[in-house]
């Protein structure tokens, strides 16, 4: 942000006032936005950093299941047991938090299923296979419920390192230019006014 200075003149003197004015307001609204914004970061932070340890918790334990199943079945029985693939449709609904636009997961599907559901025969599914495909579906599920909270998270923090910079362009860049502008035209306004007073002496003084 850069602001000319213009000519030294009464109007461009009440507009420098003016325009430093607006850039104090701004700078307080936008101080009151980042409180705002850093509320709501704290707000939501401890449920996604305690979703994240309970995510990796959760696949701390899939994981060497799945490497179980692996060692009985292998990559290809896996696949014939896991065949067909399902689609997930999950309802979003939008919003905003301070203008920051988000889009919050209102319903979803159950992840979890039973054999039956899974369409496979308990007497032909590993009971490794099973336990890594019940592993798995709990791991999705931490993930979908937490997938908003997170996507909340980073945009709230991006909301609140741009609002911080806006603060700081204001306050420590435009504002100290304004006034410097606005000192040095009513300096030469002053320097004027003197200069006429002083040429109005003189010429009183001769007229007299």
């Amino acid at each position: 942000m850069t602001a000319g200075r213009g000519p030294a003149t009464r109007q461009n003197l009440l507009a420098l006032q003016r325009r430093l004015e607006r850039v104090g307001k701004g700078a307080t609204l936008l101080r009151r936005k980042r409180e705002a914004l850093v509320s709501e970061l704290f707000r939501i932070a401890k449920p996604a950093a305690a979703a994240r340890v309970t995510i990796a918790e959760s696949a701390a334990r899939a994981y060497p299941v799945l490497l179980d199943a692996l060692a009985d079945e292998g990559q290809t029985g896996l696949r014939a047991i896991g065949w067909p693939d399902r689609d997930l449709l999950v309802g979003m609904r939008p919003g905003q938090v301070w203008g920051v636009p988000i889009a919050e997961i209102v319903r979803r599907p159950p992840l979890r299923r039973s054999l039956a559901a899974r369409g496979t025969s308990p007497a032909g599914t590993p009971l490794s296979a099973s336990a890594a495909a019940t592993a798995f579906e709990t791991l999705a599920e931490l993930l979908l419920d937490a997938a908003g909270r997170e996507a909340l998270l980073h945009r709230v923090g991006d909301a609140l390192s741009r609002t911080s910079r806006q603060v700081n362009t204001l306050e420590r860049r435009l504002d100290p230019l304004l006034r410097t502008q606005l000192t040095a035209v009513r300096r030469t306004l002053d320097e004027r006014e003197r200069e006429e007073h002083l040429r109005l002496a003189r010429l009183l003084r001769r007229r007299a």
